[in-house]
C-alpha cells in the first residue's frame, strides 16, 4: 500500500489584498500548546512592513471617502465570509491555543458578533462624538471626527483571535487602513481570518497582517514616519516602552488598549471610545443663511 507524506501548507503574509511570501524567504514552525508541530508560516521582516505601509498608505484615500453607510456594509459582509467558515477557523483555534472545539465555536462566534457590532458605528460615531458648537458670531460651527491615517494594531498572544479583531475593528470603522501583527505564539488562526477577509469586499490594503517575531519588528513600527499612530494591545511592558520611545521621536499617536485575557470577552473590549484614539477632530465653520 502507497504511503503519502502529509503536505504542510505554508501560511502567507497578507500585504495590499495578496497573500505574499516574505521577501527574505523565511519562515517559522506554528506549534500548538503542547508543542506538536502545526505548519510552517512566513516570518516577516523589515521590508514586508515597509511593503504593507506603502499598502496601507495606497489605501487609505479611498477607504477614508468610502460613506460610512457602504463602510458598515463592507465589515457586515466580512461577517457573512467568517459565519461560512466558522468551522474552520474554530479548527484552527482550537489546534492552535489547546481548547475543545465547542470552546473554539463559541470564541469565533463571538468574533461574527464584534464583526456585526462594530458595523454598526460606522455610520454612528460621528454624531455620539462629534457635535454643534454654540459660537458668539453669526455662524454654524461643527466638530467631526475623521480618520488619521495608517495606523499598527499589536495583538497579545492570548486568547488568539478575539483580541486581535477587537483592536482592529475600532481602527478600520473611521475609514483607518491597517497593519495588524497577531499573536506570535500562535499566529495561524489569525492568517486564517486574513484569507476570510480577502474573500469579503473589504479593499486590498485597508487591512494588511505581518506574522513574524515582535522583537524585530517593533523598533520599526514606531519609527516609521508614515505611520500616523499605534494600538497596543499586547500587554507587554517591554513592548510598550519600545514603542512609546519611537513614538517620541516622531510624536507618532500611542494607545494601550490592553486587557486581561478574560476580559476580552467583555463588553471592556467593545469600548466605542476606543474609536477616538486614532481619529483626529476637524473643526468647520459656515456663515448662518449661506
Amino acid at each position: 500500500m502507497e504511503t503519502r507524506l502529509a503536505v504542510r501548507k505554508t501560511y502567507k503574509l497578507y500585504i495590499g489584498g495578496k497573500f505574499v511570501r516574505s521577501e527574505s524567504g523565511r519562515h517559522l514552525l506554528a506549534r500548538g500548546n503542547s508543542g506538536d508541530a502545526l505548519d510552517n508560516y512566513c516570518r516577516a521582516s523589515r521590508k514586508d512592513f515597509r511593503d504593507a505601509v506603502v499598502a496601507a498608505r495606497a489605501a487609505f484615500e479611498g477607504w477614508a471617502k468610502t460613506t460610512a453607510y457602504l463602510r458598515g456594509q463592507i465589515l457586515y459582509r466580512a461577517a457573512e465570509m467568517l459565519e461560512g467558515r466558522r468551522e474552520d477557523l474554530a479548527r484552527e483555534v482550537s489546534r492552535s491555543h489547546g481548547v475543545t472545539m465547542e470552546k473554539a465555536r463559541e470564541g469565533v462566534g463571538r468574533v461574527v458578533d464584534r464583526l456585526v457590532h462594530h458595523a454598526g458605528w460606522t455610520d454612528k460615531y460621528q454624531q455620539v462624538f462629534g457635535s454643534v458648537n454654540p459660537v458668539a458670531s453669526p455662524h454654524f460651527n461643527f466638530t467631526t471626527p475623521e480618520p488619521t491615517g495608517v495606523v499598527v494594531v499589536l495583538a497579545p498572544d492570548e486568547p488568539v483571535l478575539l483580541p486581535l479583531v477587537s483592536l482592529l475593528l475600532p481602527v478600520i470603522l473611521s475609514g483607518n487602513t491597517a497593519i495588524v501583527i497577531p499573536s506570535e505564539k500562535h499566529p495561524l488562526p489569525a492568517l486564517t481570518f486574513a484569507e476570510v477577509l480577502a474573500t469579503s469586499d473589504l479593499p486590498g490594503g485597508v487591512v494588511n497582517l505581518l506574522a513574524g517575531k515582535r522583537d524585530e519588528l517593533v523598533p520599526h513600527l514606531a519609527s516609521h514616519l508614515d505611520v500616523n499612530a499605534i494600538v497596543d494591545g499586547t500587554g507587554l511592558p517591554a513592548v510598550a516602552a519600545a514603542l512609546q520611545a519611537g513614538t517620541a521621536i516622531n510624536l507618532k499617536r500611542y494607545a494601550d488598549h490592553s486587557l486581561a485575557a478574560e476580559d476580552w470577552f467583555t463588553d471592556k473590549a467593545v469600548n466605542p471610545r476606543w474609536i477616538l484614539d486614532t481619529v483626529e477632530f476637524k473643526t468647520a465653520w459656515h456663515p448662518v443663511g449661506v
